[in-house]
C-alpha cells in the first residue's frame, strides 16, 4: 500500500489565503469595535485618549436595548416589511427576467438597455419625486410603498434572472411547447424551480437592502411603525435628551443578527446564484 502525498501549498496560494484572512479581519473590525463599543460604560465612550478594550463589561446595556424601547415592536416592522418586499421583489423580477432571456418581440433589446441604464440612477434622485406621488394617492404612512416597490421589480435582479435564464438549454423550453404549455407555465413549471440558488440570492439580497435602508422609513412611516433602523438611531436618549451611546451601540449589535442569520442559511445558494447568473450573457 501507497501512500500519496498531499502537495504542499504553493507560494500563490499562501498567498491568497494570507489576503483573505488579511480582508476577513479588516471587515470584521468594525463590527468588533461595535460590540466592544456595546460593553463600555458611558465614562469610558468618552474618555480621551480612548480605551479599546472595556475593563468591566456593561452586559446590561443590551438589556437596556431590548427595554428602553419597544424594541418586538420595531423589529417585527422591519422583518415585515423586508420579508414581503424581498418575496415580491424577487418574483416580480423573476419574471420579468424570464420575458426577456426566454421570449420574443420588437424592441426587446432597446428596453433592456433602458432597464439597465436605471440602475445608474442614485435612489436618491427619485425619492421626492416617489414621496410627491405617495402622498397624493394617500400611501404615506403605509405599507403600501414597499409594496409597489416589490411588484415593480429591481433593475439589477431582473438582470441577475435574466442572464441565468438565458443559460438553460432551449430543448427544455421546446419539448415544453411541443407537450401543449404556455410560456406563463413553462416559466412557473420549469424555469422556477431550476433556479432556486437565484431565487435565494435575490431574497438574500433584497431582504438586506430594506432592513439596512433608513431614509425611505424615515420619510415615509410615523415613529409608531417605522422600523428597527430609525428607532435605534433616534430613540435612544438620555434623562437630558442627548444620544444614548453605548445602549445604542448594543442595539445597533443586535440589530446585525438578523441579517447575519439569513446570510449563513443561505451562503451556499447565494454563491452558486451568483455564479451560476454569469455563466451566459
Amino acid at each position: 500500500m501507497t501512500l500519496t502525498r498531499r502537495p504542499r501549498p504553493t507560494a500563490g496560494v499562501t498567498g491568497t489565503y494570507l489576503l483573505l484572512m488579511t480582508l476577513a479581519v479588516v471587515f470584521a473590525g468594525p463590527f468588533a469595535w461595535l460590540v466592544l463599543a456595546a460593553l463600555k460604560t458611558k465614562t469610558e465612550w468618552v474618555a480621551i485618549p480612548a480605551k479599546m478594550l472595556p475593563e468591566t463589561p456593561r452586559w446590561d446595556n443590551f438589556t437596556a436595548a431590548l427595554t428602553e424601547i419597544n424594541f418586538p415592536a420595531y423589529l417585527g416592522n422591519s422583518l415585515f416589511l423586508s420579508f414581503l418586499y424581498a418575496t415580491l421583489v424577487t418574483l416580480s423580477s423573476a419574471a420579468v427576467g424570464f420575458g426577456f432571456a426566454r421570449l420574443r418581440g420588437f424592441g426587446k433589446r432597446p428596453l433592456f438597455v433602458v432597464l439597465l441604464s436605471t440602475m445608474m440612477l442614485p435612489q436618491i434622485l427619485t425619492l421626492i419625486p416617489t414621496y410627491v406621488l405617495f402622498a397624493r394617492a394617500g400611501l404615506v404612512n403605509t405599507y403600501w410603498p414597499w409594496v409597489l416597490w416589490g411588484l415593480a421589480g429591481s433593475p439589477y435582479l431582473v438582470f441577475l434572472f435574466r442572464q441565468f435564464f438565458a443559460a438553460i438549454p432551449t430543448e427544455l423550453e421546446d419539448a415544453a411547447i411541443i407537450d401543449g404549455c404556455g410560456y406563463a407555465r413553462i416559466f412557473l413549471r420549469i424555469f422556477l424551480p431550476l433556479s432556486k440558488p437565484v431565487l435565494l440570492t435575490s431574497f438574500v439580497l433584497s431582504f438586506t437592502w430594506i432592513w439596512g435602508d433608513y431614509i425611505a422609513p424615515a420619510l415615509f412611516l410615523d415613529p409608531d411603525h417605522t422600523t428597527l433602523a430609525v428607532a435605534i438611531s433616534a430613540f435612544y436618549l438620555d434623562p437630558h435628551g442627548n444620544p444614548d451611546d453605548t445602549v445604542q451601540a448594543a442595539a445597533a449589535a443586535l440589530y446585525v443578527v438578523p441579517v447575519l442569520a439569513v446570510f449563513l442559511f443561505a451562503q451556499r445558494y447565494f454563491i452558486r446564484g451568483i455564479v451560476s447568473s454569469g455563466l451566459k450573457g
